[in-house]
């Protein structure tokens, strides 16, 4: 790892923003509270990694007390290194469970050979991870997902689902027994990837769908990427859109009163203006995503992760 001051200096830029942004994203969601056990699930990939590390920094300083365990799904992958885990949370000092449960020899003999696994494979690891989580007595699953994952998922959703449905930061699991948080919503995956290296995790391939091609979400991943370098700003547009949800201005019913609609009736977002030309801001005047935030509804204190304990 290069030392010279330069570079030094961009390394704590880089903590700094991710702390911050991981902290927003905590406290806009409310995602925890004091005396929460937290189960932070780790794949080996960096995002989980940087999950966890950013999870441990804002522990020791946060306002509220809450535990972390640290769980890895050992899928029984050939060649899957299974000591490289256990060393590093060793190294860290932090509770942790390897849970071995041979998933990989269930999606090879249901799904046919060129077939996609993600489906099979995410489902039979998420009903582990539920029953380990319920086994611990955790009070929240943290998932690595980020904001790009998020994006993905919109757009998968879209062109392939016919649903203006993303991924959520905060929600109910399938069972309705745990609740899911995603600390790293606010962050890009490009911050990650240099926060990866920085941190020389140990990274751990994932060859089981790794070596899937032309992957649905490899396509729209693609499409991001591309639309990042030659419109900049786009994407931090497209994720702030999904904070500034206009229901009277879609097309579902059961989001908004359609029929009830009266004339001379003020609507919160306004009227139509199809006889107009919109002029929306140039890239350079985009807002940020802290910039749009509306002070969130709850009948509890809020309390700001970012802020030392007492």
């Amino acid at each position: 790892m290069s030392h010279t001051p330069k570079r030094e200096y961009e390394n704590n830029k880089l903590i700094k923003r991710l702390r911050h942004q991981v902290g927003a994203a905590i406290n806009d969601f409310q995602m925890i509270t004091e005396g929460d056990k937290i189960m932070v699930c780790l794949s080996g990939g960096k995002d989980s990694y940087a999950l966890l590390d950013i999870m441990l920094r804002l522990q020791k300083s946060a306002p509220v007390q809450f535990e972390i365990l640290a769980v890895n799904l050992d899928q029984k992958q050939p060649g899957f290194p299974a000591h490289i885990l256990p060393d590093y949370l060793h190294s860290l000092g932090v509770p942790f469970q390897i849970i071995e449960e041979d998933t990989y020899s269930v999606v090879k003999r249901v799904i046919n050979e060129g077939k996609t696994t993600c489906g099979l494979c995410s489902r039979l690891r998420r009903g582990i991870l539920y029953r380990v989580a319920k086994e611990n007595g955790c009070t929240k699953i943290a998932l690595g997902h980020h904001r790009d994952d998020i994006l993905e998922t919109l757009f998968l959703n879209m062109f392939y689902g016919g649903k203006l449905k993303a991924m959520p930061p905060k929600l109910l699991s399938d069972n309705g027994e745990h609740i899911i948080i995603r600390p790293l919503a606010y962050v890009k995956e490009k911050d990650l990837i240099r926060y990866a290296q920085m941190q020389e995790f140990p990274i751990i391939p994932c060859n089981l769908c790794g070596s899937q091609p032309n992957l649905q979400r490899q396509v729209i991943k693609d499409m991001l990427q591309q639309w990042d370098k030659q419109f900049p700003g786009r994407i931090e547009s497209m994720f702030s859109a999904l904070q500034n949800v206009v229901p009277s201005h879609l097309a579902d019913y059961r989001l908004f009163n359609f029929t009830s609609l009266q004339q001379g009736q003020k609507l919160p977002h306004g009227g139509d203006i199809a006889f107009d030309r919109e002029n929306f801001p140039s890239t350079a005047t985009l807002v940020q995503t802290s910039e749009i935030k509306q002070p969130v509804q709850t009948d509890k204190p809020i309390i700001n992760i970012l802020d030392s304990r007492h």
